[in-house]
């Protein structure tokens, strides 16, 4: 065996090559604060990432699935936190399928836009009526919105191919000049209103189709970051979809197959620590301390991500004695609340006086200080069936957005009689006022940070992508992968591979 004995000294004394660092050992122990669909999605690409051996722990301080949530209204459940998929969401899609779970398509009935007066535009069953209708008070404005929010979908949708060949982005800014470059930077500066009218669009169409659309995926006006407005306008497209029996379902299970152990409890600190590795060497860990049932207590990781929104209002998470210190997250939270009124809708609210010639299944406002809602719409139940909103039922489930609960006085103007109503106070969504600055993803060493990616958009798939970004980035910076991060020209780069 001579010649393979010279095969092993020669590789022996060859140096290693530039760049690459002889791989470490995995991590032991990572963490993972929240168990909302960041966490859930976070938790199961750490896990094909890092493989079998890793112990993962996901710290949830209510219940798994976050801002996903179901509600019972008479015996059936109802989405009341996210609730509808774009069809090119392809991370949820992947879910779905690797889950085994169904998707279900979203009910859709016929609209109206209501300005606290009267309908400015109400959808009738015939889709050529509806594109005359929609030409002759808005004229090509529709058809160029279309093109404008597609062209933003089709940069946007790099991150797949990205993602799909493992590479990261050490900062959310990073990530969204790889998709669309300085265009998508000047979106996070300038509303969505001032981007539409530099686009040409008239402001009849702004306050009347955008505004809408944004109060009802957003609760706010086209004030908004017009990046965000974009992934708002996405929402109007055809198409949309949920997940049969609760979107929150996509969570738990991603649980399941990730093989985490779930935590129910409170973080309340992060610490750095160090500590004598097995040769000696130190080595950095984070110690993480949380309040459950039977009380105070805390883990030792080697990597955490935080997978719920930071701040006072939401995770408030003390960091000690990091040098130099963690800076402070003050991005309030936007408050929306969901009600699920079972009733007979108050057609004469709305300018109608014969309640039997009412057929619109759902309604959004412009913005008028005069309205209490913004947006409602009669929904179906999460396992599949009930009405299908094209035409309503004389007492059916709506769903009511609103900024604040609604009162009495409030509900009995909008419904002649209720059976039932059950509310859900969410604090949604980032209050989006731009400029618009995202927190850093990396924190310290090991310690990073998903949800500074909604400061861009909110949205179940955002959630996901940001969710891969951060398990891939953790992984990269554990072993070294330094050629996988933050990589200039990848649309390009990846051209000529393929």
């Amino acid at each position: 065996m001579p010649a393979l004995r010279l095969l092993l000294l020669l590789a022996a004394l060859c140096p290693a090559v530039p760049g690459r660092r002889a791989r470490r050992d995995g991590p032991a122990r990572i963490a993972v604060v929240g168990g909302g669909l960041g966490g859930a999605a976070a938790a199961y690409f750490l896990r094909q990432k890092f493989g079998r051996s890793v112990r993962l722990e996901v710290v949830e301080k209510a219940a798994v699935g976050g801002r996903l949530a179901t509600l019972e209204v008479e015996g059936a459940g109802y989405e009341a936190g996210g609730s509808v998929l774009h069809p090119l969401n392809l991370h949820m899609k992947h879910f779905v399928k690797e889950l085994g779970l169904a998707a279900a398509p979203a009910q859709g009935g016929l609209a109206g836009i209501y300005n606290g007066e009267e309908l400015v535009f109400e959808e009738s069953g015939w889709y050529l009526l509806n594109l005359l209708k929609l030409l002759w008070r808005y004229g090509l404005n529709p058809l160029r919105m279309a093109m404008w929010v597609e062209d933003v979908l089709e940069k946007f949708m790099r991150i797949y191919r990205y993602q799909t060949h493992d590479y990261a982005f050490s900062s959310n800014e990073r990530l969204l000049h790889a998709l669309g470059g300085t265009d998508f930077t000047r979106m996070l500066n300038q509303t969505i209103d001032e981007a539409m009218q530099r686009a040409g669009f008239s402001q009849k169409f702004i306050n009347e189709v955008v505004c809408p659309a944004m109060r009802v995926n957003y609760g706010q006006g086209v004030n908004i970051n017009s990046f965000v407005g974009a992934v708002s306008l996405a929402g109007v497209e055809s198409g949309l979809w949920s997940v049969k029996g609760g979107n929150k379902l996509v969570c738990t299970g991603l649980l399941y197959a990730a093989k985490a152990d779930v935590i129910p409890g409170t973080v309340l600190s992060i610490e750095p620590k160090t500590r004598p590795g097995p040769a000696g060497d130190p080595v950095k860990l984070y110690h993480v301390t949380y309040n459950t049932t039977s009380g105070l207590t805390g883990e030792t990781y080697d990597i955490v991500l935080i997978a719920a929104p930071l701040g006072r209002q939401m995770a408030n998470i003390a960091f000690k004695n990091f040098h130099p210190p963690i800076p402070d997250f003050p991005n309030p939270y936007h408050q929306t609340v969901a009600t699920f009124v079972h009733g007979r809708l108050n057609a004469s609210f709305f300018g109608y006086r014969d309640p039997s010639a009412f057929h619109l299944g759902a309604i959004f406002t412009t913005e008028n200080p005069k309205l209490f809602i913004n947006s409602l719409g009669v929904v179906s139940p999460v396992e599949g069936g009930g009405a299908d909103g094209t035409s309503p039922s004389p007492s059916a489930v709506w769903k009511v957005f609103s900024k604040e609960v609604l009162t009495k006085e409030q509900l009995d103007l909008l419904f002649s009689s209720y059976d039932s109503v059950k509310a859900k106070k969410w604090l949604a969504y980032p209050r989006y006022s731009p400029p618009e600055k995202c927190p850093p993803v990396v924190l310290h060493d090991n310690l990073y940070y998903l949800n500074g990616l909604e400061r861009a958009a909110s949205a179940m798939e955002m959630s996901a992508i940001a969710a891969k970004n951060a398990a891939l980035l953790a992984y990269h910076r554990w072993h070294g992968n330094a050629d996988s991060i933050d990589q200039e020209d990848l649309h390009e780069k990846l051209k000529t591979e393929l």
